[in-house]
């Protein structure tokens, strides 16, 4: 496993990490589904295990994944090990009784129950989970200077900010002053990162590391999903009703993946690969973090570990997906 510094933090991660979100299981957010279904413990835990074995070490959490329940899992399951990883965990999406998850209160409030369920006495990196810091951003500077008050008391060792567009990231990238930016990205959507573009800019400029989720972009570069049959997803599962999902989608998208396949090999590994290490071959990408359910999904995603893609097969897959329109 290769490993890379985060920014001007003294933070190493695995290139591959690996992100909790499906830990939490199902989960409802302002009467939005922000969960998965199906999630076995066991199954995790193996997974989990088998990753430290090959030289994972960041995993990535966040208060809202199960209310906590991923955090705890998580802990569980690392038991002797919690201080031996880097864990980030993010305040944002769960509000409780606050009236704005960005009062400061309500960060403190996070950031101790956190620590709590995660049985450690720092977070390596806390986020802000989105960029909603209310009408004109009325949250944004006592926001940031709580979070920058529990860095000064060691509580945290670096700030990380998420965001979901070029706009969010350019207007509260300079008050927040992260370390650390995350968002989606996959080699059907990789603006944030590509040469020249306004977060790439960003990034360069402020020596900040991208952490990229969503790198399999849920199993589509996989090509995971067949158009003639599209998956059906069950109630409390995110995914519901989500249109890269449909057979319209998927039709559009197969030839994409036929042509990957021909270049690259037909198994998952040989797909999984591609869609990690081309997310890789930029030098502002901190690490990627997969999404995992059970041990075969570790092994698929840790298989790419040390083959990265050279210069033609990175182009390649960058004009292959040049104009796609997808929707993360």
């Amino acid at each position: 496993m290769k490993y890379r510094k985060l920014g001007k933090t003294d933070i190493e991660v695995s290139e591959i990490s690996l992100g909790c979100w499906t830990m939490g299981g199902r989960n409802w957010s302002q009467g939005n589904s922000i969960g998965w279904a199906d999630v076995n413990e066991e199954e995790v835990k193996e997974a989990i295990y088998y990753a430290l074995d090959n030289g994972v070490n960041h995993f990535d959490n966040a208060d809202a994944y199960g209310n906590g329940k991923a955090e705890r899992m998580l802990a569980d399951i690392l038991g002797n090990k919690t201080n031996d990883v880097t864990i980030a965990t993010k305040v944002g999406w769960f509000q409780g009784t606050a009236k704005h998850a960005y009062d400061p209160l309500h960060i403190r409030h996070q950031c101790e129950q956190s620590l709590k369920n995660l049985k450690r006495d720092v977070i390596d990196l806390y986020y802000f989970h989105h960029p909603y810091f209310g009408e004109n951003d009325f949250y944004i500077d006592d926001a940031v200077a709580e979070m920058n008050k529990l860095k000064e008391e060691g509580k945290i060792r670096a700030i990380g900010q998420s965001a979901y567009t070029n706009e969010d990231f350019l207007r509260v990238v300079p008050k927040v002053n992260p370390d650390v930016l995350q968002s989606s990205a996959s080699a059907m959507d990789d603006h944030y990162l590509a040469e020249g573009t306004p977060i790439r800019k960003l990034l360069e400029e402020r020596e900040m590391s991208f952490i990229a989720f969503g790198p399999v972009a849920q199993g589509l570069l996989l090509g995971k999903y067949n158009k003639e049959n599209p998956p059906v997803f069950e109630d409390g599962d995110h995914r519901k009703g989500q249109q890269r999902f449909t057979k319209e989608f998927l039709t559009l998208l197969d030839p994409k993946i036929e042509a990957l396949k021909k270049e690259f090999g037909s198994e998952t590994e040989d797909l999984a690969r591609v869609a990690l290490q081309y997310l890789l071959h930029y030098n502002v990408t901190g690490a990627v973090i997969p999404g995992f359910r059970n041990l075969n999904q570790v092994k698929i995603n840790l298989k790419a570990a040390e083959k990265p893609l050279t210069n033609d097969e990175f182009n390649f897959v960058k004009n292959l997906f040049a104009g796609f329109k997808f929707n993360p």
